[in-house]
């Protein structure tokens, strides 16, 4: 926990309610939101409570009075403590006095104005001890005013305090000089005193002469009484009652006269002096009209502080008119602040003047009947329900548009952009623009300035701010992502988005990455606006989405790119690594190079706050696998379909036996760039090589420069894509080599039996020996020209091709000579030298099942051979070699 807060300065020390103080100090909050209390004198002064810094805050006082203490509190520290206090005080405010209200002017406010004597209202008062107070300007360092809180220096005053009085002028004068001073009052009043004895004395013949005169007035009366008895006074009594009758009658009607003119005098002087209450009621319906709203407010408060306790019936009947007409105003204020759209600042305004009106009515039973309507809570939600209506506007409005142009997307011009691209733009733009507004009035709302007495109430701004901002999402989902299952959305929504034709679709994929941006820009103006995380989370998972739309709509354009390289293939042979593969794999590297930028710049670049696709078992990583496996699925279907596609509309031709009649197969021209030759030449053996030779490739070492370019673009290795994709092109590889070798191998050993007993030739008669038989001579012919056909295109191919079929030669060969009964003397002779040179000229592609096939050739000579036979046979043999050996040199060039 934090240490408690410490205030240890403030400036200024005193003042009166609404002085601006600057509290200094330490640990008084590590942030705005730490700071959650603070009392000046006991007055609670939060709301004004301006954080700056861990040292510093700035409030203004509350209407507090006397000495207090400065209390800070924070959330991580707690209750503080002061070093220093702060005194308040109440200002006495004249006519002349500035004021931040209206005073009103009562009785006892008896100022006279107009013109006025110049004359001194008094003489300044000597020191009643007789003591000078020159020398005297030493002044006591405490308030007097905190010691004697109900006296004063004041001479004049009733509650005069002569302590106050010595500390005040006499604080450096001495004991005995305020002795000396004490004795002149008393000689000052006993002076007093004395001087009335004096005056008595002094005129005493004056005295005696009045007393002498009462006396004879008292004798003349009553010399009088006894002349003339005691009627005199009252025939005097009875003629003075006639003379004031008489005046009476005669001025009665002179002074009824001046009685109403002094009665309509004093009632158009009151409407003159109060002309502003009386036009009050018309003054703020036209105000109102106006819009001047900050005047009706301000002539309203004034009127309240004028004459709200004021007890006149007029004044009571005004002012009761004035509350229903602004009463009406907050009625239409009201209207006003919900009424959309307008601006904030428009808002704003109105919701301050119906704060401001409010709190004047409070209290009242006329502000009774709107004392619990919220303005500023009521604007906020008439902003998220205009967002939210403007959404599903905006939406309906375009999907209605996309459903009428479908009958015309076949004539739509493909630059001009579809609804749902037009749709996106105008929703982001609407995000960008009104959600800031909805977050800056609840944030002058909850920061209490448009806020009145009544309570917040942030959970319900923040589902609001989470509800509109998830409808935003979902109108995008339901318009951008359009491969996606979308059954839920719309059952959550009750929205949905008309299903297009296949060409309307495929015209929008394209403009998806366009989506992104508007989507991106949207987000940003958001994230300026320092929203909760978890708003800003349900964008950034819609970005995440879109992002991994575009990046698998851009993989699925690649994918449909890349099964047209078909039609592209030159068959070109440009490949240093393997022979006899051609540039369709470097068209597809080319491909792949050109759609991983576009992937980069469009979607898988991060901008702030998005998140990574390709972390470890996302889903993003199982899309990237997933559309890889796809491309390169693609590729190996358009070097299968390049292969079996011209096998289809090409009839190779056979090699077939020369014996027989029938001639060998053209020797091929030279594939494209190997021989010169066009794209017209390539025969269908030389395709084939050329698809066996790109398989091989791939599988040997393209796939792997495939995982390489990814990994340099930032993406794990797709070991899973590439094994895949091996194992298709091995699958794809075994078929294609089984259908190369039965197309070649098939009519090779189909002529091996026919052309051995070519002019009912038959093993058990004697013949000449020397040489070998045709039927041997054919299949060593028939294999020279299989091994110089794929020795041209791709030597690497010979082994797997020769292989097999040397394998099928020698199993033909095995079944052959087991069907022959018996063997002559020299007929076994030539078997075993014919048997003997295929398989030693084929030594190097005759693997374990073809050794084992050659040696059940030779063990079905029966009888076996002699040793004679044997050495005639070795003899033979070894000329046979010499005379062929141009054509067996070429079966011992091995495959690279």
């Amino acid at each position: 926990m934090a240490p408690q807060p410490v205030v240890t300065g403030l400036s200024p020390k005193e003042g009166p309610p609404g002085t601006r103080v600057i509290i200094r100090g330490e640990f008084l909050g590590t942030r705005v939101q730490d700071l959650i209390g603070l009392k000046i004198c006991g007055s609670d002064c939060l709301l004004s409570a301006e954080w700056k810094s861990p040292n510093k805050i700035i409030a203004r006082t509350g209407p507090a009075k006397g000495k207090g203490d400065i209390i800070v509190t924070t959330q991580s520290g707690g209750m503080g403590t002061s070093t220093v206090q702060f005194r308040a005080y109440h200002e006495t405010i004249g006519p002349l006095k500035e004021s931040a209200v209206w005073i009103e002017e009562s009785p006892s406010q008896n100022f006279a104005w107009g013109r006025r004597t110049l004359a001194q209202s008094g003489l300044t008062q000597e020191d009643p001890l007789g003591l000078s107070i020159e020398g005297n300007e030493q002044k006591i360092p405490e308030d007097l005013r905190d010691l004697f809180p109900e006296a004063c220096g004041d001479l004049s005053q009733e509650h005069f305090s002569p302590s106050w009085f010595l500390l005040e002028n006499h604080l450096a004068t001495s004991f005995e000089d305020l002795k000396a001073g004490l004795s002149y009052l008393k000689r000052k009043v006993e002076s007093q005193k004395e001087g009335q004895l004096s005056f008595l004395k002094s005129n005493a013949g004056s005295v005696i002469d009045q007393l002498d005169t009462l006396m004879n007035i008292r004798d003349k009366l009553q010399e009088d009484v006894k002349l003339h008895g005691n009627e005199t006074l009252n025939v005097l009594e009875t003629s003075i009652e006639n003379s004031i009758s008489e005046s009476q009658k005669i001025f009665t009607d002179v002074l009824v006269r001046k009685e109403k003119a002094d009665s309509t005098r004093s009632v158009l002087f009151a409407l003159s002096r109060h002309k502003f209450l009386f036009c009050l009621p018309n003054s703020v319906d036209r105000r109102a009209k106006a819009g001047e709203y900050d005047i009706v407010v301000n002539d309203y408060s004034r009127a309240k502080n004028l004459f709200g306790k004021t007890e006149i019936p007029i004044f009571r009947k005004v002012l009761e008119e004035v509350d229903h007409r602004i009463l009406s105003i907050r009625k239409q204020l009201h209207e006003k602040v919900v009424k959309m759209p307008q601006s904030v600042e428009q808002q704003k305004k109105l919701i301050k003047a119906l704060i401001s009106l409010e709190l004047q009515q409070s209290g009242t039973p006329i502000g009774e009947k709107l004392r619990n309507i919220d303005p500023a809570w009521d604007a906020i939600e008439a902003r998220a329900k205009y967002l939210e209506g403007t959404f599903r506007q905006t939406f309906e409005q375009h999907a209605n548009k996309d459903s009428s142009a479908q009958e015309k997307v076949k004539s739509r011009d493909p630059s001009q952009a579809p609804s749902r691209v037009n749709f996106c733009e105008e929703l982001c733009d609407i995000a960008a623009s009104q959600l800031p507004d909805l977050w800056r009035l609840g944030q002058l709302y909850f920061t209490g300035e448009l806020r009145g007495p009544h309570d917040p109430k942030p959970g319900d701004f923040k589902r609001m701010i989470l509800n509109a901002i998830e409808k935003f999402c979902v109108y995008l989902r339901l318009a951008i992502l359009i491969a996606a299952d979308q059954r839920s959305l719309r059952q959550s929504s009750g929205l949905s988005w008309p299903i297009g034709s296949a060409s309307a679709t495929h015209q929008f994929l394209p403009w998806i990455p366009q989506c992104l941006r508007f989507t991106r820009i949207a987000y940003a103006t958001l994230i300026s606006l320092d929203l909760p995380s978890e708003a800003l989370d349900i964008i950034q998972k819609l970005i995440d989405e879109v992002r991994l739309f575009c990046f698998s709509i851009i993989f699925k354009r690649a994918t449909d790119r890349c099964k047209k390289l078909g039609s592209q293939e030159s068959w070109e042979l440009g490949v240093e690594e393997y022979p006899g593969a051609t540039l369709l794999p470097a068209a597809l590297e080319t491909l792949l190079i050109e759609t991983l930028d576009e992937v980069q710049s469009v979607c898988m670049q991060r901008e702030t706050r998005e998140g990574n696709l390709l972390e470890p078992q996302s889903d993003g990583q199982r899309e990237v696998t997933q559309r890889l496996q796809e491309l390169l699925s693609a590729f190996s279907g358009v070097i299968e379909e390049l292969a079996f596609h011209s096998h289809d509309e090409e009839t190779p031709t056979h090699n077939v036996s020369q014996l027989l009649g029938f001639p060998n197969a053209q020797q091929p021209d030279s594939v494209a760039g190997g021989g010169g030759g066009g794209a017209a030449a390539v025969t269908w053996e030389q395709r084939m090589l050329c698809c066996l030779a790109n398989y091989a490739y791939c599988n040997k070492s393209f796939f792997a420069r495939i995982g390489e370019i990814f990994v340099r673009y930032g993406y794990p290795l797709p070991t899973l894509a590439i094994e895949t994709a091996r194992y298709t092109v091995n699958q794809l590889f075994t078929n294609l080599l089984e259908e190369y070798v039965e197309h070649k191998g098939d009519p090779l050993v189909g002529t091996i039996e026919p052309s051995m007993y070519l002019g009912r030739f038959q093993w058990d008669h004697e013949m000449e020996i020397g040489q070998l038989r045709p039927y041997a001579h054919e299949c060593c012919d028939n294999l020279v020209g299989v091994y110089s056909e794929i020795y041209s295109i791709s030597p690497a191919l010979l082994r797997p091709i020769l292989e097999s079929i040397v394998q099928t030669i020698s199993e033909e060969l095995a079944r052959l000579m087991s069907c022959v009964q018996r063997f002559s003397f020299t007929g076994a002779i030539q078997a075993h030298v014919d048997i003997r040179l295929l398989r030693d000229s084929l030594e190097g592609y005759v693997n374990e099942t073809a050794k084992n096939y050659f040696m059940e050739a030779l063990e079905a000579i029966n009888p076996p051979l002699s040793g004679e036979q044997k050495r005639k046979a070795d003899e033979i043999l070894e000329r046979v070699k010499r005379n062929m050996r141009l054509q067996l040199l070429c079966f011992s060039v091995r495959d690279p």
